[in-house]
This record gives C-alpha cells, sequence and structure tokens, in this order.
C-alpha cells in the first residue's frame, strides 16, 4: 500500500526539518521550541487562591518541556483546521509529545487522516468544488423545519482528490439555503483566523513521516467505517492491519504507537495478530447514549475492567465526564475510574479544550461536573485530579499547550 502513496509534498518535507519549525523561543519556551503562549496564564488567572494555583504559578515563565502526557487531539483544532499539517506542527509546538491521527480510507483504499469517513462536508471545502458532485449526498438547503442536508464521505474520492481539498475548522449551519453559508459556521469561541488558505491534507504514509521527523509520537485511531465492510473487497482486519503495516513499512518501533479504537475487536485483533502494537493498544470507551449509563454504577457498563484486563486490554480511554464526579463543590474520582485502577489499567482521557467557555458548565464533556463547572479554572481543576487523583497517564487536548504547561510544571513524563 505504502508504495501508492505519493511522494510528500514540499510542504510536509519542509515541515520534517525540525529547525524550521518556531521563531526564537520566548522565555517560556523549552530548548527543544516548546512555546504555550497565553493561555495557560489566563486559565490560572481564574483560580482561586491556593495550592494549585501557587504550584502552577510558580513554573510562569520557566521552560515547558515536551511531555507524553500532553496529546493533540486532531493536532490543535482549537485553533487549527484539524488533522491538517499545520494543525499538526501547532501541536508539537505546544508541547504535546504524542500527536493523533484517526485513519479512514479513500474509494482506492488509500489511509488518510480524518475524525471520521463521512465529514468532508464539514471539515473541508469540497461542497465549495467540482468534488461535491461526487458526495454521497451532494448539499441540499434547508427549507421550512427541514435542515440542510450534506454527506461527504473520503470513500467517495481516490487518494488524489482528497489530497486536492483543503481543510477547514469543523462546522455547519444546517439552517443554511446556500453551500457558502452551510461552510461559514465556525462556533465564536474557535476562529478562522488560521483556516484561510491553509488546512493542508495528509495521508497516513505522511503523518507517520512528519510526527516521526520531529521527534514525537503516535497515537492512530482506526475510525468505524461509514460504508458497509467488506468495501471492495476490503475487511475490518484487513483495515486494522494496513494501518499497523504503515507503521511497519516505516520502522517506526511499536513502543512509539498507541494504536486506538472504539471497536474492542478491533483491539482483540492488534493483540491477537500484531502483539508488539496490541501491548500498546488503546480500547477508547465513551460509555453508551443510554440514560442509565451512570460512571458510579459498574452494572451499566458495557464492559467490567477485569473482563478488559483479561482480554488483554492495557490501556482504555474514556471521555473527561466518566472518570470524575462531584461530592461537596469538589472534583473527585468516578467508580468507573476506581475500578479501572483497580483492574491494572492505564487510563488516558479525552478531550480538553474542546468545549468552549464553561462559564455555564462544560456540555458533554463535563456532564458529571456540569453543575459546579462555572469558570474556565475548572479546566485546570480538572486536570489536576485526573492527574493525581485518578492518575491518567495521558490526556487529549484539542488545545495542548495547556495540558504540556500543567505536566511539565509537575514534571509528568
Amino acid at each position: 500500500m505504502l508504495s501508492k502513496i505519493p511522494f510528500l509534498p514540499p510542504l510536509v518535507c519542509a515541515a520534517l526539518a525540525i529547525g524550521s519549525l518556531a521563531a526564537p523561543a520566548p522565555s517560556h519556551a523549552s530548548d527543544d521550541g516548546v512555546t504555550v503562549g497565553p493561555r495557560p496564564y489566563y486559565l490560572m488567572d481564574q483560580l482561586d487562591d491556593g495550592p494549585l494555583k501557587d504550584k502552577l504559578m510558580s513554573c510562569a515563565g520557566k521552560p515547558v518541556h515536551r511531555t507524553l502526557f500532553s496529546i493533540g487531539h486532531r493536532g490543535a483544532p482549537l485553533q487549527f483546521p484539524e488533522h491538517t499539517l499545520e494543525s499538526y506542527r501547532a501541536a508539537y509546538r505546544m508541547g504535546a509529545g504524542i500527536i493523533e491521527c484517526d485513519v479512514a480510507f479513500t474509494k482506492d483504499k488509500q489511509l488518510v487522516c480524518r475524525h471520521a469517513q463521512n465529514d468532508l462536508h464539514t471539515t473541508t471545502n469540497i461542497l465549495a468544488t467540482p468534488l461535491a458532485e461526487k458526495c454521497t449526498q451532494p448539499f441540499v438547503p434547508a427549507q421550512g423545519d427541514t435542515p440542510a442536508q450534506a454527506e461527504c464521505r473520503t470513500s467517495d474520492l481516490t487518494l488524489e482528490e482528497f489530497l486536492s481539498l483543503k481543510g477547514k475548522m469543523d462546522a455547519a449551519d444546517k439552517t443554511a439555503t446556500t453551500v457558502e453559508a452551510y461552510m461559514n459556521a465556525t462556533p465564536h469561541w474557535r476562529t478562522d483566523l488560521y483556516a484561510t488558505g491553509t488546512g493542508t491534507l495528509m495521508t497516513h504514509a505522511q503523518y507517520i513521516a512528519l510526527v516521526h521527523g520531529l521527534g514525537a509520537k503516535f497515537t492512530p485511531e482506526l475510525k468505524a467505517p461509514a460504508v458497509d465492510m467488506p468495501f471492495d473487497g476490503l475487511t475490518q482486519d484487513a483495515y486494522a492491519q494496513m494501518m499497523i503495516d504503515e507503521y511497519k513499512a516505516a520502522g517506526i518501533p511499536p513502543e512509539d504507537v498507541w494504536a486506538q479504537s472504539f471497536n474492542l475487536d478491533d483491539i482483540l485483533y492488534w493483540i491477537k495478530n500484531e502483539p508488539a502494537f496490541g501491548k500498546q493498544a488503546v480500547f477508547l470507551d465513551e460509555g453508551t447514549e443510554d440514560e442509565a449509563w451512570d460512571n458510579m454504577n459498574p452494572d451499566t457498563w458495557a464492559h467490567s475492567m477485569a473482563d478488559l484486563k483479561a482480554q488483554g486490554v492495557t490501556y482504555i480511554a474514556p471521555a473527561l465526564w466518566m472518570l470524575v464526579t462531584a461530592k461537596d463543590g469538589k472534583i473527585i474520582p468516578s467508580r468507573y475510574a476506581e475500578e479501572a485502577k483497580a483492574a491494572g489499567l492505564k487510563i488516558i482521557t479525552w478531550s480538553l479544550e474542546r468545549s468552549g467557555p464553561l462559564v455555564t458548565g462544560g456540555g458533554w464533556y463535563y456532564k458529571s461536573i456540569n453543575d459546579i463547572t462555572t469558570s474556565d479554572a475548572k479546566m485546570y481543576e480538572l486536570v489536576d485530579v485526573l492527574a493525581k487523583d485518578v492518575g491518567v497517564v495521558g490526556m487529549f487536548s484539542d488545545w495542548p499547550a495547556t495540558v504540556s504547561y500543567y505536566a511539565s510544571c509537575m514534571g509528568l513524563e
């Protein structure tokens, strides 16, 4: 498969030169170019006076070191189009030691980085190009109470067609009556400042070359296909194997790769067929949409932690809210977190900086502590509990600088 991947474009090749990645470092940058900007300080300023604020403020102006605790979720999509060269480079500059590529496949069965196989209509400019005609569902304007519709899949396009697109901030206005209005819907707390004329899409192989050249590590997520499998002869197992094969072909050590999936069968496939990679495979868990699901009640969970461990699972990655609850106005570990630790599972969590301002709660990612979430300062309170009390070993963030600053200040690896 790698032989069919086109040569890296000049922009990607240039990115491999680490020395070109950053301007001269400010006082809070490390020797390897990590720079976090003002956001960690903005969050610290809102913390109540106390030990956490004192500790974080004591690190102000000191070098911030790259850490595996800080994971770039889709790169740095708070401000850069997700899963693009620019977003990955931003995550690296902010100290992410691990950078994520969500892996989907094209019509000609090549692996590319997209959060979902069917999100091109919200994350790229496809609807403004002639390739819109190839979409599974071309754009249909909103009419009355019927929302606008579109669905464009990576599997609708060849690799060459996919790479001709430009990434944009993930958004769509379902009340729109024109393509332009549908695409122009970036939430007010994100920005299009860095999404104009850039947004370089990436193959999975190009992502591997980029991240390897930077000296960072990998967490690819095998995405659930939007098409029926097998797809043109491609089975789910073959898809899972293709992803691992691209690391093997690139000479990447298995210990540098944390392969992820929400599909437990993918994890078990890697454990059985690629044990060196399966040892660090990450089972992603988002609970269920069932209202009965409760992070304090193991009887409502789809899997027991002991069963997962017995099947060879080493890492589990639930959403932020699944690991905590609120008691007497404080954040404490949930029963879910306690059970995972008791089973000997290593815990990663997702995704910080994805909820916008937290003045009136944090929405889905904070739903177990929404009642006590009244300011952005809650981010660092949550990170502190997750790191110290829950014991997570890594945290995905849409703006890695926030996590990088904390991890570096606390001496996390």
